[in-house]
């Protein structure tokens, strides 16, 4: 049951028009009234003072890989959606693959919402996906409420949800554009990765190679292409490369429209500070190097980007092929996905602080900008009347060394070990209840509105 009335004061309230004392009161889980600091009486609400700690929106990431039914062993609902909540972020939409089965059908989404069922510390929604042969079932899925369709241009390393190539590609996008859906793409051209030199080993340097910038060039470069003949709306997802830029620039200018996100791993990890062996770093797009990154953080300030998401895709240390679990190290073999969600917040504020943004640039970022692309952004991703009362109180100037023992995804793997980061999630709410990431969850599932 919810909190009847609570008021949560602050003297660091981040809200859409800027940084400010407030008070927020909070009734049935929605925000009723943004006062002035100290204006509003107790009375018989419950009153959190957080001082000096900043009041944000619960964070809204559109890009996490829960994998249950079927992989759970590499992450679930329950794990996945703790971290979550410890991170800060307090929605989430999942994605279509490594599940078994994938949603790719009307059927699969069924069988991962039941899954779910009760298991969410945070609320939670998912994506469709398209593969070869299911246009007849995107109508379907979209009418049964997911967010859109992702779909992969490279193969995407599990067999059951196969890489569209250029026809299937067209198929997808008239159908989409159709039934007004969003595409979500994976976007590395294949035959530049095949083309690419492939040294199987332990250095950074040779697998970074095998993907190289070209890949996401090109195959941006034909989704940008077969969106303006089919005028599907386009999302390009974890843009790892600064050389697909001017394209996205190129085609907004001309109407296409297209969005694109990047992620944490982008924007505070580079190649020239990946350990040789270290595959916990490994991820599809790859981390690249520092001047690269400065690009990344420039097309941000510069509102290129709707916003920064996890791309968190765990999976069993062994896949990794980690050494400090007995592993090659061989960067060739190893899975290829970044386990971060519990720590994008203080990451990116880390990174953010140092280049001059503030608290409010990384709300936008990483809860309003998410929100938006997926069409929450009449409930979720603000601190605003009307607003689901998802909040964090979050504490900027409190550094920690990451542990990954104290991470509640399910294997605590992550390249931010060991890193001292800046900022604490202190609390987080949902829908104006304290999240106890110890206690039961009370998650919501939320479906696109039809």
């Amino acid at each position: 049951m919810q909190q009847s009335t609570v008021v949560i004061r602050s003297r660091r309230v981040v809200l859409p028009d800027g940084e400010r004392p407030a008070d927020v009161l909070v009734k049935d889980g929605r925000i009723e009234r943004i006062a002035e600091h100290g204006a509003l009486a107790a009375g018989g609400a419950e009153l959190t003072d957080l001082g000096d700690t900043a009041l944000l929106p619960g964070l809204v990431d559109t890009h996490v890989h829960v994998n249950e039914p079927g992989r759970t062993e590499w992450e679930g609902f329950a794990t996945a959606t703790r971290a979550a909540a410890a991170g800060g972020v307090t929605t989430i939409i999942d994605m279509p693959l490594n599940s078994i089965p994938p949603t790719t059908t009307v059927a699969g989404l069924a069988a991962k919402r039941r899954i779910a069922e009760g298991q969410a510390w945070v609320d939670l929604g998912f994506w469709g996906g398209a593969i070869p042969g299911n246009a007849a079932d995107l109508e379907p899925l979209h009418q049964a409420g997911v967010f859109g369709f992702k779909s992969f241009l490279a193969p995407s390393g599990v067999e059951e949800f196969p890489h569209v190539e250029a026809a299937d590609l067209e198929k997808a996008l008239a159908e989409q554009a159709r039934i007004g859906a969003l595409a979500i793409i994976h976007a590395e051209d294949p035959a530049v990765l095949d083309a690419a030199p492939h040294t199987p080993g332990v250095h950074y340097r040779d697998f970074l190679a095998s993907r190289p910038e070209d890949a996401e060039a090109a195959a941006v470069a034909l989704l940008l292409d077969t969106a303006r003949r089919t005028g599907a709306r386009v999302h390009i997802l974890h843009v790892s490369s600064a050389a697909v830029l001017p394209l996205l620039a190129q085609a907004r200018a001309e109407g296409v429209q297209v969005t694109a996100e990047t992620c944490p791993h982008y924007l505070t990890l580079a190649a020239e500070e990946v350990p040789d062996g270290d595959t916990a770093f490994k991820c599809c797009p790859p981390i690249r190097d520092e001047a690269n990154r400065d690009k990344l953080w420039a097309a941000l300030a510069n509102g290129e980007f709707i916003g920064i998401v996890s791309d968190h895709s765990p999976s069993t240390p062994d896949l990794k092929l980690l050494q400090e679990f007995g592993g090659s190290g061989d960067f060739a073999a190893a899975w290829g996905g970044i386990a971060s969600l519990q720590l994008g917040l203080p990451a990116i504020w880390t990174e953010a602080r140092e280049r001059g943004h503030s608290l409010g640039d990384v709300v936008r970022w990483m809860s309003a900008g998410p929100a938006s692309l997926v069409g929450l952004d009449g409930s979720k991703g603000a601190i605003a009347v009307g607003y689901d009362a998802d909040l964090v109180a979050f504490d900027p100037d409190a550094d920690f060394a990451v542990d990954p023992a104290g991470l509640h995804h399910r294997n605590p793997v992550t390249p931010y070990a060991g890193r001292t980061l800046s900022g604490s999630v202190i609390t987080t709410w949902l829908r104006g209840r304290v999240v106890d990431v110890h206690a039961e969850p009370f998650g919501r599932q939320i479906l696109r509105d039809r």
